[in-house]
């Protein structure tokens, strides 16, 4: 029997795991329609902020061996903007059933209920709260999702002005203890967890004797995460109850398996719409079907948590 890849999250059904990430093809409704046709289960739009944002200089990012590094600097057009590309992309994707999630940033706890209420009048299925920004009320600049405190913060904030929107909040994998964190932003009122976003890294021209990166440091992602990555959904996945998104180093179906079995209940792919195409998300559901005949699992439910 065909192996049901079929996959509930939230209130959504999704038909396979495989989510968009965001960051990649996710700045018009163009693309994220492309991603739809292109077999993704549910995308995710770029993160957007309070004000417009050109971002950094070229160059911002760099294909090395293991994966990606980048260094973008939240380019957006703006949470009014972002809004009419939402409104105008869930329109697009509903013939398609594929469901639509936001994704945002912002400076301080107020910003981030006020770009949440801006976005959540476009009607997307779910918010995703990107909480590895610095936080520029803070003296020295701490990420939001560093600390329990700033999480929950965050998450409240966001939860009070989205109305009846689930939020998946977003985490960061250089923290001491990411399942507390998450575990923190869940009571505060998540609906689920997005694991992870890049790892802070640094390539080094030893010709030019500078680094690589305009930005001199960027996210590593692709390959190189996918063992922090699995780790982190491993920890979060054994301190709440609620669905998560497993992110970071997804190339494969078999790296997508390995994401279910730490715990997730569905599976971001990014850095490998970069290296395998548009079509990434639509042939990592395939690889993953045909993994899952080959070992005997009938559905994801079989395989999801045999880690844990």
């Amino acid at each position: 029997m065909k192996p049901d890849l079929t996959c509930e999250f939230l209130s959504l059904r999704l038909r396979n795991p495989m989510v968009l990430a965001s960051g990649i093809l996710g700045t018009s409704a163009d693309l994220l329609e492309r991603v739809a046709r292109a077999g993704a289960g549910a995308v995710t739009a770029k993160s957007c902020g309070p004000t417009p944002r050109a971002g950094h200089p070229n160059p911002v990012a760099v294909d090395w061996e293991h994966g990606l590094i980048n260094a973008i600097g939240l380019t957006n057009p703006g949470a009014e903007e972002e809004a009419r590309m939402l409104a105008e992309a869930r329109a697009r994707l509903a013939p398609l059933g594929v469901p639509l999630i936001a994704s945002i940033f912002a400076g301080t706890v107020k910003e981030f209920g006020d770009v949440a209420r801006i976005i959540a009048a476009a009607r997307p299925h779910c918010i995703e709260v990107n909480i590895s920004c610095p936080n520029v009320a803070d003296e020295f600049g701490t990420p939001f999702a560093a600390s329990c405190e700033s999480a929950a913060a965050v998450t409240e904030a966001v939860k009070r002005n989205v109305g009846d929107i689930p939020i998946s909040v977003k985490l960061a994998p250089n923290v001491p203890s990411i399942g507390r964190i998450a575990a923190a932003a869940v009571e505060a009122g998540a609906d689920a967890i997005t694991a992870v976003n890049t790892m802070p890294g640094m390539l080094i021209d030893a010709e030019a004797g500078r680094p690589v990166l305009s930005n001199r440091m960027g996210g590593v992602s692709g390959p190189a995460l996918k063992p922090i990555a699995l780790r982190c959904v491993y920890e979060i996945a054994r301190a709440v109850r609620v669905p998560i998104i497993g992110t970071g180093g997804i190339t494969t179906g078999r790296d997508a398996a390995e994401m279910l079995m730490a715990g997730a209940t569905a599976v971001g792919v990014g850095s490998a719409v970069w290296t395998r195409g548009v079509k990434a998300v639509g042939d990592i559901a395939a690889e993953l079907a045909a993994f899952m005949a080959q070992e005997g699992y009938r559905t994801l439910a079989a395989m999801r948590g045999l880690a844990l």
